[in-house]
């Protein structure tokens, strides 16, 4: 049977609800790569189409993702817009909606496309001249008609006498392949190719083999969603919660351009408490709690070694109380553990745990008082709030501007530095590949190749992101990204100023990566953010706010 062939727009196929699963851990210990760990479905255990190839490949399904929340900002245009008993076209408004987006929000900056990126056959020609291997595109520089749109690039790969020689191709050339295969609804090549880059690829392989055997996966759950054997209840599997927990705790040390994020939010925010006597800090995703007990220690050796006043330190823990943390005590063991660490260092401190979901709290929920510096912390979570691309109800530019009416004195925002937001498939695929080739490149060189905590890192902390990011649209892509460029645009509409990183947050990050990781590890100074990255590849950016 065939599959329908899927649209190119960035949020195509709406209403398909599937999202990525996860292996449990004895899965983990497998030696060689076997993709029905990876991803299931909930309508029992379907098999994909005979014409796959993949027959054998059962799918079945799990819990939810949950995304959050934000509106846009201070537009005419979207504030005299009320949706409240008027009669409107979504269609017509979604156009809108997104015409208003490219023209605010332009990743422009390069002078590149609309979205910041090269589109159609522009990209194409993009990726054949960087990324396609040579020996593969002779065909192709034969014939100006086939390499002038993504359709001809297919093409080009579509005789039978092509596919018998998919082997000769490496893995990183067979996803671009077959991506854009997939993008032009040829899933009969498509297929093939899913076929043998799963033959070539480990988990306990170089970054190539490994990031391929996370993103074949994604390929293959897009393609069996297009079809009738959409999988409209496909969620997350989360694996056992400690073990979760900890590989996300592992993956801020061996790939330390995270951890370099929270530790520039944290320099802003320490800098933030000057003078103050009462500071209320709200974290709108706490997790463990983990950057707030380099806070509080932080905050009592400045304290002890200059025998200052101490200002109380007052946080909300904001965590959705049906999240990851609630097997292992949720927002009130959070709490606790971290009210004990700030008595026995003499911090003065209160926990506030409000256990709602983003999108739902409100100004009261988080019970500010009179006379504290309110600092807001956004550390990787903005991106998961569905934007105007997704509904009209924009929560991701509503969340910034309910956060501007609480004036607070700083805000600090953590995010990966990447587009995987608006732009198409095969545009958002590239990006992606580009993007966490570079997080693995790195987690090579931090680990030994077959240790156990790289590959539980990549499998339960970035390949959800991965297959989340190449296999779903809608609502149902949470993994939204947007690099720093739409983020200073968002906050700007939103009415905040730039307040940019301090010279002694840079430098205490740069000697921190002297003093312990390798010289390939980069911090950039850009319009008062810090980027840090992989070479040269930008990872995270982190800035402040107010």
């Amino acid at each position: 049977m065939s599959l329908i062939r899927p649209s190119q727009g960035g949020d195509e196929n709406p209403s398909n609800n599937h999202k990525l699963m996860y292996a449990s851990k004895s899965s983990y210990e497998r030696e060689s790569y076997d993709p029905k760990y990876f991803i299931e479905s909930s309508m029992g255990e379907i098999a994909l189409p005979t014409s796959s190839g993949i027959s054998g490949d059962l799918y079945h399904p799990s819990e939810n993702l949950l995304a959050a929340c934000p509106s846009n900002s201070e537009s005419e245009y979207l504030e005299n817009l009320s949706l409240d008993g008027v009669d409107y076209d979504e269609d017509k408004m979604r156009l809108k909606l997104r015409e208003l987006e490219r023209a605010l929000l332009s990743d422009n900056e390069d002078g590149e496309g609309e979205d910041g990126m090269l589109c159609g056959s522009e990209l194409l020609m993009e990726v054949e001249g960087e990324w396609a291997d040579q020996n593969c595109l002779t065909n192709l520089s034969d014939s100006p008609k086939e390499s002038s749109s993504s359709e001809s690039y297919v093409s080009s790969i579509s005789s039978s006498k092509e596919i018998s020689q998919l082997a000769s191709r490496g893995p990183k050339q067979l996803l671009i392949d077959c991506a854009a295969a997939l993008s032009e609804g040829n899933d009969v090549i498509a297929t093939a190719m899913i076929e043998e880059i799963r033959r070539i690829v480990s988990i306990q392989g170089d970054p190539p083999q490994r990031i391929a055997a996370y993103m074949v996966e994604g390929l293959a759950a897009r393609m069996a969603a297009s079809g009738k054997y959409i999988y409209k209840t496909l969620k997350c599997k989360e694996p056992p919660s400690f073990d979760r927990l900890a590989a996300m705790q592992i993956l801020f040390e061996i790939c330390p351009c995270f951890k370099f994020g929270f530790m520039a939010a944290n320099g802003a925010i320490i800098e933030a408490f000057k003078d103050e006597k009462r500071v209320h800090i709200i974290d709108f995703d706490i997790n463990q709690g983990n950057q707030y007990i380099t806070l509080i220690q932080t905050i009592a050796s400045i304290l002890h070694k200059g025998n200052k006043p101490k200002p109380v330190l007052r946080l909300t823990g904001v965590d959705d109380p049906e999240s990851v943390q609630q097997p292992v005590g949720g927002l009130k063991n959070i709490g606790q553990r971290l009210e004990k660490l700030a008595e026995a260092l003499g911090v003065p401190f209160e926990f506030c745990a409000v256990p709602s979901r983003t999108s739902l709290v409100t100004p009261s929920m988080l019970r500010l008082k009179q006379g504290e510096a309110v600092i807001v912390n956004f550390a990787f979570q903005l991106h998961h709030m569905p934007d105007e691309s997704v509904s009209t109800t924009n929560e991701r530019d509503q969340l910034l501007r309910m956060i501007k009416g609480l004036n607070p004195k700083l805000v600090t925002v953590v995010e990966q530095d990447v587009n995987t937001n608006t732009t198409p498939f095969f545009s958002r695929f590239i990006e992606a590949y580009d993007y966490y080739s570079a997080v693995f490149d790195s987690l090579d060189a931090t680990l030994p190749r077959e240790s156990q905590d790289r590959m539980n890192v990549e499998r339960q902390c970035l390949a959800r992101d991965i297959v989340n990011i190449v296999a779903c649209e809608g609502e149902e892509r949470i993994e939204r990204y947007e690099v720093a460029g739409k983020w200073r645009a968002r906050m700007a509409m939103a009415g905040f100023t730039s307040k940019p990183m301090s010279l002694q947050v840079n430098d205490n990050i740069r000697e921190v990566i002297r003093e312990q990781y390798c010289n390939r590890y980069k911090v950039k100074e850009e319009m008062g953010a810090l980027h840090f990255g992989w070479e040269d590849k930008s990872l995270i950016v982190a800035s402040a706010w107010r």
